[in-house]
């Protein structure tokens, strides 16, 4: 990693074009967010690239009355630095609505002001360039005779000028975000009337015309199409059924504890962890990030109540454990094959239009096919990724390649957790830089998650009594695991975060945000 005084010894230009100490792949909320953290690092020369003509987030479910299921602190930049012009209470402030929100009351702020305060700030990031699509990067191979070091070549298409060109960076991070998913077997029937949730706004005119409508799916997305459906269903007209494969409609894991898994700290003892294990435990979290939030479902019910007063029976049913297995063209609409789960028992289903909210996922993206044998790649056709968020690479190169929400495999559920991304940005700013631009804090929850070989030993022999030595390790061990200690592994405990405190402020000064 280059530190200030190096780079101002750099080459400025390779062969007659300016070399960019970083170019950023996509401008979704992460690469914005650290776009706007490397402001306190003039030092760093950087661009953003972004195919669409301005910013966007998630368009198509930008519905009326929802809202970030994250407090408003989890803008670009306030869990790095409150002080920074581009915080949301200053867009707030600049937009004359700081009395507005002061008396709104409220930590969850709409998703379309979200959306417009993004706008606003990339507006004001004169790195940010929009209507610019890279197409490819390739590793820089000097000539014969030609010293130079180590730099990618990036080819980016502009979409105003309608021509292609090429820029030089010594790193590159990428921020292409996720794209929807939509499972194999129903990929043939997408069209006009089956499409992804995140197409769901600008299909909903053809939706209020249907005679039927299916949701497919079971987290937010869905619940939130289904909950916009069921109230203009008695308008409409339309029978709306919402499909399942999970056991139920289930509330995401909302509480404080359950939040802090969403922090740093947790993100370092996943880290620490073997892939499998990390695999494994992933696997068995996704009501950590996954679910429906209890107000929607709240919501949902209390439309379902209104509905049927009086004893009316409304068109609608709610089906879990149900997994469409396939659908084809069935008159003017589409059938479902489907099976029962847990009954194992195989049904049809008919339906004039169809809304897959089945998640989003996050392939390679082909501009890197170029450099796919300098990338290591994990048995899943993963990437590889360091503590500090670089990818890790075959061979040592002066270039690093770092990844913004492409590391839930390695880093943890909190890689597409808004509230995450700032200390994230924060990490890679330092590294850039060389030197700590952003403090990364050093403990940010109240609870521990994991502990050492050290600790675990002195743990379990203050607390072995008899049978309570067993089982979970002993009762000083299991609390000493849950950060709160007898007084009997004090010392131990003690010893134990002094080497975390340590391990912590060496990272910091080496602008990583890993434990080892």
């Amino acid at each position: 990693m280059s530190n200030t005084g190096e780079t101002a010894q750099r080459a400025k230009t390779y062969r007659g074009q300016p070399v960019h100490d970083v170019v950023g792949v996509g401008i979704g909320p992460f690469n914005l967010g650290l776009a706007a953290l490397l402001q306190k690092a003039p030092e760093i020369e950087a661009v953003f690239f972004e195919r669409k003509p301005q910013f966007g987030w998630h368009t198509g479910m930008l519905i009326d009355g929802t809202t970030l299921q994250v407090p408003f602190f989890a803008d670009l930049v306030t869990m790095a630095d409150p002080t920074h012009p581009l915080s949301f209470l200053n867009y707030l402030h600049e937009q004359g609505r700081l009395y507005h929100f002061y008396f709104l009351e409220k930590f969850h702020i709409p998703r379309r002001e979200y959306d417009h305060y993004c706008r606003w700030a990339s507006e004001r990031l004169p790195s940010c360039r929009f209507g610019c699509e890279v197409t490819d990067v390739r590793r820089v191979v000097p000539a014969d005779g030609e010293v130079t070091e180590s730099l990618f070549e990036v080819e980016v298409f502009d979409q105003r000028a309608g021509a292609a060109k090429t820029v030089f960076t010594r790193h590159l991070v990428l921020g292409v975000g996720s794209v929807p998913s939509v499972p194999a077997a129903l990929r043939p029937m997408l069209g006009e009337n089956v499409f992804h949730s995140a197409d769901f706004l600008s299909r909903r005119h053809r939706l209020r015309e249907a005679r039927s409508v299916t949701v497919i799916g079971s987290g937010q997305s869905a619940a939130e199409v289904f909950l916009e459906l069921l109230k203009e269903q008695e308008a409409c007209g339309y029978r709306l059924d919402w499909f399942t494969r999970s056991p139920g409609f289930f509330p995401m894991e909302y509480s404080k504890l359950g939040l802090e898994h969403f922090s740093p700290d947790y993100t370092r003892y996943f880290y620490g962890l073997p892939q499998a294990k990390r695999d494994e435990i992933r696997s068995r979290q996704g009501l950590l990030y996954k679910g429906i939030s209890a107000q929607a479902i709240a919501d949902i019910y209390d439309a379902l109540y209104d509905a049927s007063v009086g004893g009316a029976q409304p068109d609608v049913r709610l089906l879990a454990n149900a997994e469409v297995e396939a659908m084809e063209p069935a008159g003017s609409g589409y059938r479902l094959n489907c099976r029962h789960r847990e009954q194992g028992t195989a049904f049809s289903h008919e339906s004039d239009m169809v809304v897959l909210a089945t998640g989003y996922a996050h392939p390679v993206p082909r501009f890197l096919k170029s450099l796919s044998d300098i990338i290591a790649w994990d048995e899943e056709g993963r990437y590889g990724v360091e503590a500090d968020y670089s990818l890790t690479l075959t061979q040592e190169l002066g270039s690093r390649i770092y990844v913004q929400n492409g590391e839930l495999h390695t880093h943890g559920i909190g890689a597409p957790d808004l509230g995450l991304g700032a200390y994230r940005s924060s990490a890679i700013v330092n590294a850039l830089a060389g030197r700590e631009v952003y403090r990364l804090q050093e403990r940010t929850v109240f609870q521990q998650f994991g502990v050492s070989a050290e600790g675990a030993g002195a743990a379990g022999a203050a607390g072995k009594s008899g049978s309570t030595a067993g089982g979970a390790g002993g009762a000083a061990g299991t609390e000493a695991g849950a950060g709160t200690k007898a007084q009997a592994t004090a010392g131990a405990a003690a010893a134990t975060a002094e080497g975390q405190k340590a391990a912590l402020l060496a990272e910091a000064a080496a602008g990583g945000s890993g434990a080892r």
